[in-house]
């Protein structure tokens, strides 16, 4: 492995996520409220970037439903502490299949199919500085789910946010999703250079062992900003990984619910252990202006 040290990283905290550790951990945040707070937590903690969902705040489950993203907005924007807002827009490509010897129908109680218009609608009302872009479409952890995402519904949701001037995160789950990114930006879709975020040791995407893991940064190209992560005890040293190859990182509990083992940890602690393991490879924590700069993002004024 040849050290690319990055210097100059910032950290993007996954407040939350959409997967079903609502229930266990009670650090997990379910409602506008609790998510808007663990964010803001994790921005005093060091986090330039906060990536959120939303969850229905009785159940915990993943949602999609507009006002809950705008309340979130509004509570983020309007604390006292400044940070890049990254809103999700993978929720809406989630295809759940019957058994295997009778796939159709499909699950109508997990099945989440949304058009592109449709995923995008919170992104149009709150106009965060940075939207994820799941690029590509994969088996994704349970026996009959696949993460959908087909070319077409990616062209129409890049150019969304293009025109909304809004900057998609590229979520690579592997190699593959490498590539199609390139052709956005070749198309015209999306702007480069690009941002990418490399999401490692996500069942059944791209492993995270560091053979892997530098085939996927080798197939970033160089004047793209990428950040990487892995899940659970792989976190951390995911954190010092991506910086010693040149790169940003993410830690969070959409990731991760452990600080030590059989420790439950909060967004601020994880981020902290991260500002920790950056600084004691020499390098700098940048905060949020830095990253807008670098990215060239305008920030967004409160509601």
């Amino acid at each position: 492995m040849t050290l690319n040290i990055n210097r100059e990283v910032f950290i993007t905290c996954a407040v939350t996520g959409s997967g079903a550790t609502h229930d266990k951990s009670p650090q997990v945040p379910r409602s506008p409220a609790d998510i808007a707070a663990s964010a803001i937590d994790a921005a005093k903690a060091g986090a330039a970037v906060v990536h959120c969902h939303v969850r229905e705040p009785e159940s915990g489950a993943p949602s999609r439903r507009p006002a809950l993203y705008r309340e979130l907005t509004e509570r983020i924007r309007d604390a006292d502490v400044d940070v890049v807002l990254n809103l999700t827009a993978g929720m809406g490509g989630d295809m759940v299949f019957g058994s295997a010897e009778a796939p159709f129908p499909l699950d109508e109680r997990q099945t989440d199919m949304a058009g592109a218009t449709e995923r995008m609608a919170h992104v149009a009302d709150c106009r965060p500085e940075i939207c994820t872009l799941d690029c590509g479409t994969m088996n994704f952890a349970e026996a009959d789910y696949v993460m959908t995402n087909t070319p077409g519904t990616l062209r129409a949701m890049g150019r969304m946010a293009t025109d909304l001037g809004v900057r998609a995160e590229i979520e690579a789950f592997d190699t593959g999703h490498l590539w199609f990114a390139k052709q956005l930006v070749n198309e015209g879709v999306l702007p480069g250079p690009a941002l990418v975020q490399l999401c490692m040791g996500v069942p059944w995407g791209a492993p995270d062992d560091l053979n892997t893991f530098l085939a996927m940064v080798n197939n970033v190209p160089d004047d793209w900003t990428w950040s990487a992560f892995s899940l659970g005890r792989n976190q951390m040293p995911f954190v010092a990984a991506a910086v010693l190859a040149g790169g940003n990182v993410r830690v969070g509990l959409e990731d991760n619910l452990y600080l030590d083992k059989g420790v439950l940890a909060t967004n601020g602690q994880l981020v902290e252990r991260a500002v920790t393991i950056i600084e004691n490879l020499g390098a700098r924590v940048i905060g949020p202006s830095e990253v807008r700069e670098r990215l060239g993002l305008e920030k967004r004024a409160p509601a």
